[in-house]
């Protein structure tokens, strides 16, 4: 039995390539729900949000740690559909500058962990990406990088 790993992405013709991929189409559906969700409450709020990546291959990925720009050189969670880059939209241009604690609250408001705190605001972080969200907790991670697991439509990574 696949999932959306197996049945989406590693079919897409971008799975090895190095350019940024913003398409929701290849966040799982339940995140691509929650993403949505986030910008759609930042909008009521006067924030205007992007999706600035989604899917990362290998081969980005190890360019991206090459270039300092990512502490794994090893795919994340982004590589199988379950993480997000949401970055503010200034004059149609993407933004990381500013605060993105609101990105946080609305992060654990739609059962996503935020990279500003990897769920766990009590722990100090030393490489926080303020812009990122991803459906799978900490605890997860290794389970879904051997291909043990992969999360199902009612995964919440707060009760993992």
């Amino acid at each position: 039995m696949g999932n959306f790993y197996t049945d989406v992405i590693e079919k897409d013709p971008r799975f090895d390539g190095t350019d940024r991929i913003a398409d929701t189409a290849l966040l799982e559906p339940s995140t691509r729900q929650r993403v949505e969700a986030i910008i759609a409450e930042a909008k009521s709020q006067g924030i205007e949000l992007m999706i600035y990546e989604t899917y990362r291959s290998q081969a980005r990925q190890l360019q991206l740690f090459k270039q300092g720009a990512a502490r794994l050189q090893n795919v994340g969670v982004h590589h199988y559909g379950l993480a997000c880059d949401i970055v503010k939209c200034i004059n149609s241009e993407p933004s990381t500058k500013g605060d993105f604690s609101f990105l946080g609250t609305l992060a654990k408001k739609h059962g996503l962990i935020w990279g500003g705190d990897w769920g766990d605001p009590s722990e100090k972080h030393t490489f926080p990406p303020y812009v990122h969200v991803q459906r799978c907790s900490l605890k997860d991670q290794q389970a879904l990088f051997n291909g043990d697991w992969y999360p199902d439509q009612g995964y919440d990574p707060y009760a993992a």
